[in-house]
């Protein structure tokens, strides 16, 4: 894991930055800044999980690269460990004041500079799974409603801005009451995971997500997907539930476990509440008109 870390360096002395690089080559990727500039041009592009930065350097020193590192929403989390050649315990307070996560004082030695960036890296490490976990579902390992809200609002005003299509669909297992009823809820969580799955394979761009909307019901969100091509998965999804054949005795629908699917594809002028409602009242409809169907309100 440590090697799919990315470490910059910045530093305007040619001969630090070197020593440090081939110090942390063989445990991270390392990345090279020769002033304030670099430093904060490279962060940007590359957001590194950790920073070395020198405090010394000419014409941007490290307090100012720290302050615009954190006016950037890009990098404003990225941990900054100060590397100096002032040692004076005050000047260790000031940089951490300033947002330091750590201060390595110059010459530094090789083992301190590798416990400190093994034991930030760590840190992070241990900060994205917590924010993964924050945005998990724990039975299904979906994303959650409160990360599903999130992704339906960026993605929304992504399509509003470019003009590019989206698609969402809600999806619910029919009549999983029953099946619970009949089989027990472990089985139905077993069954629950099992159509969380398939759904999350069917997911095929980048930023397709399916999450948990609650109970048995389950969200889409497809950018730049229209309508037919969104309906196009949502059916090739159920026909794979379908080959599943995960038995449902006491199904009014059919003996296997099925779902029903309601969706809306993005209209010009329309709100997000506009096209989830949308998306809602067709998830009704399939169930009104015999459940195990998917039924879609194309866009404009």
């Amino acid at each position: 894991m440590n090697s799919l870390q990315k470490v910059l360096v910045a530093d305007d002395d040619a001969i630090n930055r070197e020593v440090l690089a081939e110090l942390l080559k063989p445990e991270y990727t390392v990345l090279l800044a020769k002033d304030g500039a670099q430093a904060l041009e490279r962060a940007a592009r590359h957001v590194p999980d950790l920073i070395l930065l020198d405090v010394m350097m000419p014409d941007m020193d490290g307090f100012e690269v720290l302050r615009r590192l954190r006016d950037d929403p890009r990098t404003a989390d990225v941990a900054v460990i100060f590397v100096s050649g002032m040692g004076r315990p005050e000047d260790e307070a000031n940089g951490l004041k300033a947002g330091a996560s750590d201060y390595i004082a110059k010459p530094f030695n090789a083992t301190v500079v590798m416990a400190r960036v093994a034991l930030h890296l760590q840190m992070v490490r241990q900060r994205r799974m917590l924010e993964r976990l924050a945005h998990v579902d724990g039975l299904t390992e979906l994303a959650n409603r409160r990360r599903f809200d999130e992704v339906f609002e960026q993605e929304y005003q992504r399509a509003r801005r470019q003009g590019t299509p989206l698609s969402l669909a809600l999806l619910d297992i029919d009549s999983f009451k029953q099946y619970n009823d009949h089989y027990g809820h472990p089985a139905g969580d077993r069954a629950l995971r099992a159509v969380a799955r398939l759904t999350a394979a069917g997911m095929r761009g980048p930023s397709d997500l399916a999450a948990r909307y609650g109970g048995e019901e389950l969200v889409l969100v497809l950018p730049d997907t229209d309508a037919g091509q969104a309906q196009a998965l949502m059916a090739d999804m159920r026909a794979g539930l379908d080959r599943m054949a995960i038995e449902h005795v006491a199904s009014p629908v059919a003996p296997v476990l099925t779902v029903s699917v309601g969706g809306a594809t993005l209209c010009p002028g329309e709100d997000p509440a506009e096209l989830f409602a949308a998306a809602d009242a067709h998830l009704y409809r399939a169930k009104q008109a015999g459940r195990n169907r998917v039924m879609w309100r194309a866009g404009a």
